[in-house]
């Protein structure tokens, strides 16, 4: 599969969707061992694949879950630098359901990612709702957007550069 990332020699094009999580007062996020920020859980479009098959691929690939995929809650136009490049990123953000009874449902697991071929362990924390605003969350407008879940598609744009 192809992902749908471009780079030329002096940018890069990234389309990625991710899954919101929530259940019990907690929502799904994803920490990689050399960031000190949160992410949503999610992955690069790849070519001929919709979003929702996407994230289902993801969901599937870095913690074994099956999920459902709900409405689209987000779209943002993310500016930040990959390597020693920008990156224009779109970003497509999912409800998701799992579906999966032996998904862990609270604390820390570990996931599996894969980015440009390398594959590389990743951390996966189930966060109290009213603890995302303590923490580094990407975008970081994360903890205000997630107290507005029920208020229909939210359109952002975040800058790093």
């Amino acid at each position: 599969m192809s992902d749908i990332l471009f780079k030329t020699d002096d940018f890069v094009f990234s389309y990625r969707v991710a899954g919101i999580c929530v259940q019990n007062g907690k929502v799904l996020l994803q920490k990689p061992t050399n960031d000190p920020g949160y992410a949503f859980p999610g992955g690069h479009v790849a070519f001929n694949e919709t979003n929702a098959e996407t994230l289902i691929r993801e969901f599937r690939e870095e913690i074994g879950a099956q999920i459902e995929v709900g409405p689209l809650q987000w779209v943002a136009e993310v500016f930040f630098p990959w390597g020693d490049k920008p990156c224009h990123q779109i970003c497509l953000y999912y409800r998701v359901t799992i579906l999966s009874e032996d998904t862990p449902t609270s604390g820390m697991f570990w996931g599996q990612e894969q980015l440009e071929g390398r594959d590389f362990g990743i951390a996966f924390h189930w966060v109290p709702l009213d603890a995302v605003s303590g923490i580094e969350v990407y975008p970081t407008n994360a903890a205000a957007l997630l107290e507005k879940l029920d208020d229909g598609v939210q359109h952002f744009i975040y800058r790093e550069i």
